[in-house]
C-alpha cells in the first residue's frame, strides 16, 4: 500500500493578471533579475565605501559580506510572516530598501564625517540591508506561485538563475558604470530609486487585484515619498559633498576630482601650505614633505645616478629632487594614477611645490601599476625609488613582497641602490622590519634609518588619528603617513653588501639632511629592530600588525 502524500497547506489561489500568465511569469523574473542586481550594488557600496573611509580593505569587506550573508537568512525566516499578504510585503519591502539602500553611502560618508566614527553604522546598513535583501527571494516566489502553480522546480530553478545573472550585472556595472560616472553617493541614490519603481510597478499594476483600494493609496504615497527623498538627496548630493569634504578636510579645500582609481583632494595652495589627500589619506604636506623626500631620495644618489627609476611618486615631489643633479641623464616616473599626474603639471600650487618637475626634458612619464610594469624587462637603471603608500594599506602590500623586490632586483644596475619607504619604525616597527626581511629574502642587504619631522594638526585621513597619539591604524600613506606617527622609516638596500649611508659629494644644497642627521636617523631606526620576523609573498602578506 502506497500512502498518499499530506498536503501541508492549501496552495495559494491564481490572481487574475493584466497580462498572461506567461507574461506574468517573466516580469516576475525580471525584477528578481533587477532586484538582484540593487542588491549587490548595495553590499559593494558598503564595501568600497568602507574601505575608502576606514581602511584596510580586506577586513571591511569581510565584515560587510559575512554579516550581510548573515543577515539574509534572518530575513528569509521572517519573511514567512508576510507570505500571507505577499504583495502588500514585496511592496513595503522594496520601498524599505530603496531607502535605506540609496541612503546608506550618504549616511556612512555624513557619520565619518561629522562624528569621525563609521563602524557601527556599517554594520548596522549591512544588518539591515541583509535582512530586506534575504526577504525577496521567499515574497518573489510566494508572487510567482500565484500566477502558476505547476512546475515548482522549474520555478525556483527560474528564480535563482535571475537572482545570480542579476547580480553578476549589478557587480560589474559598479566598478565599471556607475562608481566612475557618478560616483558613490549618486550610485547609491540611483539604485535605491530603480529599486523603488521597480518594486512599486510589479505590485501596483500586476498584482494590483491584491490590493485592497486602502492598500494600493498608502503603497502609491509611501512610494512617491520615497523617490521624492532620493530625488530631493540627488539633487543635494554636491551641496552634501562639499560640506563633508569641509568637516573632514577643513575649509580651505581647493581641488576635489575624482580619478578612474581614488579621489585627489588638495587643500591650501597660494595663500597656505597645500596638503594634498589621496582616498582621504594625508599623502603630502609642503609644511614637511622636503623632510621625507629628501631622505627618500638623496642616500639613494651616492654613487652612479644617470638613470633614476621612480615606482609611484605621481606628485613629481621625488623626481624634483633627483632632477637636481646635473648628471642625472633621464627619470622614468611609474605611476598607475594618470590624474595625479595631471594635476601634478597642471595645478598651480603643486607645480610650484614640485619645481615644474614634469618639465624637465629628462622626465619620462608611464601611467601603469609598478607590478605589472616591472614584469616586462625595460633596461636597467642604477637608481630605483619606491615612493608608494604604507605597507600596511592591503591594496600596496604586493608592493612590499618578495616577488616584487625580486622584479625590482632585475632592473637594477650592477652597483645600483634601491630606496624604499617601509613605514614608521617607531610606531609600527613589526610593519618596517617586515619590509627588511622581505628585502633579504629577495636578495638585498639594507641599511635602515629614518626621518623625523611629521607636521601636527593635520587630519589623519580616514582614521582621523589626532597627532602624536601614534596609531598603528594603517592609514598612514606615501610621504604623509598619519599625524600620530612622528616620522617615516626607510631602507637603502643593494645586491651585496649593504650601502652606506650617505650623501653624494655633488649633491645639492639641502633643506635638512645632513650626514650627522642620516647618522642619527639610522641609530633611531636600529634601535626598534625586530629580529626574526618572516618576509612578505603576495599568497602571504604579513603587514597587518
Amino acid at each position: 500500500m502506497i500512502d498518499q502524500p499530506q498536503q501541508l497547506s492549501p496552495p495559494p489561489q491564481a490572481v487574475r493578471l493584466p497580462v498572461r500568465p506567461a507574461a506574468g511569469r517573466h516580469l516576475v523574473l525580471l525584477v528578481v533579475f533587477v532586484c538582484a542586481a540593487c542588491g549587490l550594488v548595495y553590499e559593494l557600496e558598503l564595501v568600497a565605501l568602507a574601505s575608502y573611509l576606514i581602511g584596510d580593505s580586506v577586513t571591511q569587506a569581510s565584515v560587510v559580506l559575512s554579516v550581510m550573508v548573515f543577515a539574509m537568512g534572518v530575513g528569509s525566516l521572517l519573511a514567512k510572516r508576510l507570505r500571507c499578504r505577499a504583495a502588500v510585503g514585496f511592496g513595503l519591502l522594496e520601498l524599505s530598501l530603496a531607502l535605506v539602500g540609496g541612503c546608506s553611502a550618504m549616511a556612512l560618508y555624513a557619520s565619518f564625517a561629522w562624528t569621525g566614527e563609521s563602524r557601527v553604522v556599517l554594520v548596522g546598513f549591512a544588518l539591515t540591508i541583509g535582512v530586506l535583501i534575504g526577504a525577496e527571494l521567499p515574497l518573489l516566489m510566494s508572487l510567482i506561485q500565484r500566477i502558476s502553480r505547476r512546475d515548482a522546480e522549474g520555478t525556483v530553478a527560474d528564480l535563482f538563475a535571475a537572482d545570480y545573472v542579476g547580480a553578476l550585472v549589478g557587480g560589474l556595472a559598479f566598478p565599471f558604470l556607475l562608481l566612475p560616472w557618478l560616483g558613490q553617493l549618486t550610485s547609491g541614490l540611483l539604485t535605491g530609486a530603480v529599486n523603488a519603481v521597480v518594486g512599486g510597478l510589479l505590485v501596483l499594476w500586476l498584482f494590483r487585484r491584491d490590493l485592497t483600494p486602502r492598500s494600493r493609496a498608502w503603497l502609491l504615497v509611501a512610494n512617491a515619498s520615497v523617490l521624492a527623498v532620493l530625488g530631493t538627496a540627488t539633487v543635494l548630493v554636491d551641496d552634501f559633498e562639499r560640506a563633508a569634504r569641509r568637516a573632514v578636510y577643513g575649509d580651505d579645500v581647493r581641488v576635489a576630482v575624482q580619478t578612474g582609481l581614488q579621489e585627489v583632494v588638495l587643500t591650501g595652495g597660494p595663500l597656505g601650505p597645500l596638503d594634498l589627500f589621496l582616498d582621504g589619506r594625508l599623502w603630502t604636506s609642503e609644511r614637511d614633505e622636503y623632510v621625507y623626500h629628501e631622505a627618500l631620495a638623496h642616500p639613494a644618489m651616492r654613487g652612479p645616478h644617470s638613470r633614476v627609476l621612480i615606482l609611484g611618486g605621481g606628485d613629481g615631489l621625488a623626481a624634483r629632487e633627483v632632477l637636481r643633479y646635473r648628471d642625472t641623464r633621464s627619470v622614468t616616473v611609474v605611476e598607475l594614477d594618470p590624474g595625479v599626474v595631471r594635476l601634478a603639471r597642471t595645478d598651480p600650487a603643486l607645480t610650484r611645490l614640485n619645481q615644474h618637475a614634469y618639465r624637465d626634458h629628462r622626465i619620462r612619464v608611464v601611467a601603469q601599476d609598478p607590478f605589472s610594469w616591472l614584469r616586462v624587462p625595460r633596461g636597467s637603471w642604477d637608481v630605483v625609488i619606491v615612493d608608494l603608500p604604507d605597507p600596511g594599506i592591503t591594496g600596496s602590500a604586493k608592493f612590499y613582497s618578495q616577488e616584487f623586490y625580486g622584479l625590482v632586483a632585475a632592473v637594477l644596475a650592477d652597483g645600483g641602490r634601491l630606496a624604499v619607504h617601509a613605514g614608521p619604525p617607531d610606531t609600527r616597527p613589526r610593519t618596517y622590519w617586515t619590509v627588511e626581511a622581505t628585502l633579504r629574502a629577495a636578495g638585498f642587504t639594507a641599511s635602515p634609518y629614518r626621518a623625523t619631522g611629521r607636521v601636527s594638526g593635520v587630519a589623519a585621513g580616514p582614521d582621523r588619528t589626532a597627532a602624536g597619539s601614534g596609531s598603528g591604524s594603517g592609514s598612514d600613506s606615501g610621504s604623509g603617513s598619519g599625524s600620530g606617527v612622528p616620522g617615516w622609516g626607510f631602507l637603502l638596500a643593494a645586491r651585496g653588501p649593504a650601502p652606506r649611508l650617505g650623501l653624494d659629494p655633488d649633491a645639492p644644497p639641502l633643506r635638512g639632511l645632513t650626514r650627522a642627521v642620516l647618522a642619527a636617523d639610522a641609530w633611531g631606526a636600529e634601535r626598534t629592530r625586530v629580529p626574526g620576523l618572516p618576509p612578505s609573498t603576495l599568497s602571504h602578506p604579513r603587514y597587518q600588525d
